[in-house]
């Protein structure tokens, strides 16, 4: 009998668990959302950012537009996307390896940084873009779909006494 009532209840926590894990998640931790339509840039399917294998740090953006970017010019690509985070975090954007290695481009501002509070702003509903400079002797074309930057995630725990490495009571950049 008391192995029968151990057995019920092992089934009964099993189907609690897989409820659990199986309920959509009301809180938002991080990832990635297409803006409002009021405030797309561009009149073609918007890709979320991937991650290239489940090992991968970041996440590529694509590009929306084929465009030919000329020696010493810049583009803006409009990603028609917004990213939402916890407090505490931000997403840093980065070139593509292979865009700066096999293109000579950079991002024109060379770190992005998108701020928590940038989601959803009044202005572009937190419209991610991706400025790319052209430093080479040689246009350069950027295919529509091309993958063009790298977004990564990262903590911040200023509260805590963490910056950027930073640890209070002797850590890195400490003056104890």
């Amino acid at each position: 009998m008391n192995d029968k009532l151990k057995k019920e209840e092992k089934e009964e926590k099993d189907i609690k668990a897989k409820e659990i894990l199986d309920y959509p998640n009301p809180f938002k931790i991080r990832g990635f959302q297409v803006v409002n339509e009021n405030f797309m840039k561009n009149n073609v399917e918007t890709k979320l950012p991937t991650r290239g294998s489940e090992k991968s740090a970041g996440y590529d953006f694509y590009s929306k537009e084929s465009v030919i970017i000329l020696p010493g010019k810049s583009h803006l690509f409009w990603s028609d996307i917004k990213a939402y985070m916890l407090p505490g975090e931000v997403l840093e954007m980065y070139v593509r390896s292979s865009i700066g290695i096999k293109k000579d481009l950079i991002l024109k501002n060379l770190v992005g940084i998108i701020d928590q509070d940038y989601y959803e702003n009044l202005s572009n509903d937190g419209n991610i873009g991706i400025a790319l400079y052209n430093i080479g002797d040689k246009e350069q074309t950027i295919e529509n779909g091309e993958r063009i930057a790298q977004g990564i995630f990262k903590t911040f725990l200023e509260a805590d006494g963490i910056v950027s490495g930073e640890k209070r009571n002797g850590g890195i950049g400490s003056t104890n």
